[in-house]
């Protein structure tokens, strides 16, 4: 009896043991570009360690969420966390993830504490001074913040969004330069910087300032160079991208279609140079001394106050407010509650009433762009569907064309919302598709594109009609058409720029589109030195503004791959402006 007595002691510590022995389970959440998969560990219901496993993210965005919003879930045990902002999607996936590992492990996660969650700044003073102070970084900032250190400035970057990026990260990020290394492969040798200048002019209703103009378009191919040759920027060698105003191919493409190749590319310069960026921090305002001269930054992090003295200068680099619907609407009263975004969370324009309040004037704050090709769910641009600009067609619902593919953004937006439902469907064939490639470049898109339901892949032109309902007979009446036009100047329904292509054979791709809220044209005016200008055209010491958050570059509308051209060329010229100022 005894022997047995002790042998179920001994089992029942054993067993006791092993139930609490660690576990490790595997969980899949959906994140933006896919499943997010993870292992986790607990250990007597708690959370010991989430490694992530599998997953598709856009590595600057989803940065934070693997580390600041892992970290959280693990400390507190739980999944009910806020998101990461501006990476929302991928957020709830980790989240999503886990909770199914803790499911699966029979483990019951509980109510996080609010209060452990508060982030705390570490080892940052609350009084610093730098010789430049670059607010913003996107393509605009990192630019300006890089050219300040090289030209010998101590320099700060200062970000409000948890992440990097801004619009220069989710853009497609095609950057115009006249005269590139790529046009003469595709034997285009009739392009200069000046008509690259009056495309911009012409293309922004005459509305921008040429000498602005000029700067850009004479330092782009410069800006290209530094990008490619000095942060390692990898372009496509054999294709440029046709956007729509512009009288030549000129557009570069980078490997991925993305910015998300810039982005990191600057940060890991700004790392190698050693630039703090210190994220999370939301510039409040300009601080001026007595003379007038713009020599800081208030800002605030999680409720705390931080001072960034600046012996040179300021660098606003900010962006436009076009995921700010309040102030769209203000400003433009046609652009209303029907319209999304394609821009980042963070473009939300408090820092054009900062420098407004410094001094600055805000010009064109009504120009605001519709970009016409995006996801009619999340406003989101359709990166796949750039098979427009090397040949694809813009259908209406009866399955007609309605406008020239190639022309300018607002007036395919404008074309777009006065057809049957205010959408276009996108189609194209294998033939375009093998040049533009976005397919290959975007699966994640086309997964998910796919999904939704709005985007469809068929050998047939009758799998097209069925799918989009689009009348057959009308469908195949205007493809035909278009094959009988296929080459440059033959287009006589819409005079197509580049030529219309053959689309006689499939396989076919057609993906439903809307326009969504793109571009801000307006912002703090400039000179062609980046210096932001009063109403009476002073010149404001102290205070340099580039990129989106300008407002004379241009005009009423801006063509496409103007946008990388004006962040890089004029966050340059700020951060070296700015260094040299301090000296």
């Amino acid at each position: 009896m005894k022997i047995q007595l002790i042998a179920g002691i001994v089992c029942s510590i054993f067993a006791a043991a092993a139930s609490a022995a660690p576990v490790t389970t595997e969980g899949t959440g959906v994140g933006k570009h896919g499943d997010v998969t993870v292992a986790v560990t607990f250990d007597n219901g708690k959370i010991q360690n989430i490694k992530v496993v599998k997953e598709q993210e856009n590595p600057v965005l989803a940065k934070k969420v693997y580390t600041d919003l892992k970290d959280h879930v693990q400390a507190t045990n739980s999944v009910d966390v806020d998101v990461i902002s501006g990476a929302t999607f991928t957020s709830k996936g980790l989240l999503a993830a886990v909770a199914d590992a803790a499911k699966k492990a029979g483990v019951t996660l509980g109510k996080a504490d609010q209060k452990a969650l508060k982030k705390v700044a570490k080892d940052l003073p609350k009084n610093a001074t730098y010789d430049v102070v670059v607010i913003g970084a996107g393509g605009a900032g990192f630019s300006a913040a890089i050219e300040a250190k090289n030209a010998g400035a101590s320099v700060v970057l200062l970000e409000k969004m948890p992440a990097v990026g801004g619009n220069s990260l989710i853009s497609g990020a095609e950057m115009n330069a006249a005269k590139n290394w790529v046009q003469p492969v595709l034997g285009i040798t009739d392009d200069s910087p000046e008509l690259h200048a009056k495309d911009t002019y012409l293309g922004g209703d005459k509305k921008g300032d040429m000498k602005v103009i000029n700067v850009m378009t004479g330092n782009a191919l410069d800006a290209a160079l530094w990008c490619r040759d000095y942060l390692g920027v990898r372009f496509e060698p054999d294709n440029l991208f046709f956007f729509g105003g512009h009288s030549r191919k000129r557009a570069l493409i980078p490997v991925g279609h993305t910015g998300t190749e810039f982005i990191s590319k600057f940060q890991a310069k700004a790392d190698e140079l050693g630039i703090p960026v210190i994220t999370n921090m939301k510039a409040e305002e300009l601080i001026k001394d007595k003379d007038g001269r713009v020599v800081g930054v208030k800002a605030t992090m999680d409720g705390a106050e931080y001072t960034f003295n600046a012996k040179g200068g300021v660098v606003l680099a900010t962006g436009g407010f076009g995921a700010n619907p309040k102030m769209v609407e203000h400003y433009n009263p046609k652009i209303d509650s029907r319209f999304k975004t394609t821009d980042a969370p963070g473009t939300t324009g408090e820092a054009l009433y900062m420098a407004q309040r410094a001094g600055a004037e805000l010009v064109n704050m009504q120009y605001i762009q519709t970009y016409p090709i995006c996801d009619p769910i999340s406003g989101v641009i359709e990166l796949i569907a750039d098979a427009r600009f090397d040949g694809a067609i813009m259908l209406n619902q009866e399955g007609k064309r309605f406008v020239e593919e190639l022309g300018r953004r607002d007036v395919l937006s404008e074309a777009i919302l006065a057809q049957t439902g205010n959408y276009c469907w996108v189609l194209w064939n294998d033939k375009i598709g093998a040049v533009s490639n976005t397919v290959k470049e975007h699966p994640t898109e086309y997964d998910a594109f796919t999904k939704q339901g709005i985007m469809k892949t068929c050998d047939d032109l009758k799998c097209i009609a069925d799918f989009t309902k689009i009348p057959y007979e009308s469908l195949k009446g205007t493809v035909d058409r278009v094959t009988s036009m296929a080459g440059k100047g033959n287009d006589k329904d819409f005079h197509h720029r580049a030529g219309l292509v053959d689309m006689s054979q499939g396989k076919y791709y057609v993906i439903k589109a809307v326009p969504s809220v793109h571009h801000t044209m307006g912002g703090v005016r400039i000179n062609e030195k980046a210096e932001a200008l009063t109403a009476d055209g002073k010149v404001i010491p102290g205070l340099w503004a580039a990129g989106e958050v300008t407002g004379v570059t241009h005009g009423t509308n801006r063509l496409g791959g103007n946008a990388y051209t004006d962040i890089i060329v004029f966050g340059r010229i700020a951060g070296k402006a700015a260094a040299e100022a301090a000296k």
